[in-house]
């Protein structure tokens, strides 16, 4: 049974719910949420007990507004950095599904220093920051949904055309949240990208 605790860690001020599981000592594994979902997604999905299981250290939050976190006058990357921190991280991985993904690929170009590695999942954003995505330097991995109607998969191609040595997965037949469809396909391509690149 895979320990998962609740912490409320202190952005300035503004609190921010964060799910946390696996050992203090592995890889860090930072999640991100789409619009309509929250860090608690992650548990339900099963990902946060299975990067545990793994040997990372996975952390979810709720962005401010969103889930357990209160509404805050605070960008999400002051949040991201302040988490990274607190976590007495120097770098992390990041994951981010659709609104998420952009907070993540926006994050990286900004912070190269404190990213070490990129899961976009249907992520938006990707056209907007198409001219800078070549400035990326770090193992990428792109998850798509086969049928995802919100993030066109034209978006996964331009990752995998843009970003050197960036790795494109499409889940036939899923939808925006693919992860969501198909949990055990997921899984098994997050962990696969993620014990060739950061093993434990």
């Amino acid at each position: 049974m895979t320990v998962i605790s609740e912490q409320q860690l202190d952005c300035g001020g503004h609190p921010v719910h964060t799910l946390q599981a696996g050992p203090d000592s592995g890889p860090m594994i930072l999640l991100l949420h789409g619009m309509k979902f929250q860090a608690a997604t992650w548990q339900e999905t099963g990902t946060l007990a299975s990067l545990a299981q793994a040997g990372y250290r996975a952390v979810a939050l709720d962005l401010p507004g969103f889930g357990r976190s209160p509404a805050a006058d605070i960008e999400p990357a002051a949040v991201l950095k302040e988490v990274i921190s607190q976590a007495s991280q120097d770098r992390v991985i990041l994951v981010g599904p659709s609104m998420g993904g952009r907070v993540a690929l926006e994050f990286a170009l900004v912070n190269p220093d404190l990213v070490t590695g990129l899961v976009l999942v249907g992520a938006v954003g990707v056209q907007e920051n198409q001219e800078r995505l070549k400035e990326l330097s770090l193992p990428c991995l792109a998850i798509w949904g086969g049928e995802d109607v919100i993030s066109p998969i034209a978006n996964g191609y331009l990752i995998q055309q843009e970003v050197i040595g960036a790795e494109l997965s499409i889940i036939p037949g899923a939808p925006h949240p693919c992860y969501l469809d198909n949990p055990e396909e997921w899984h098994r391509i997050l962990l696969g990208f993620l014990t060739e690149k950061f093993p434990v």
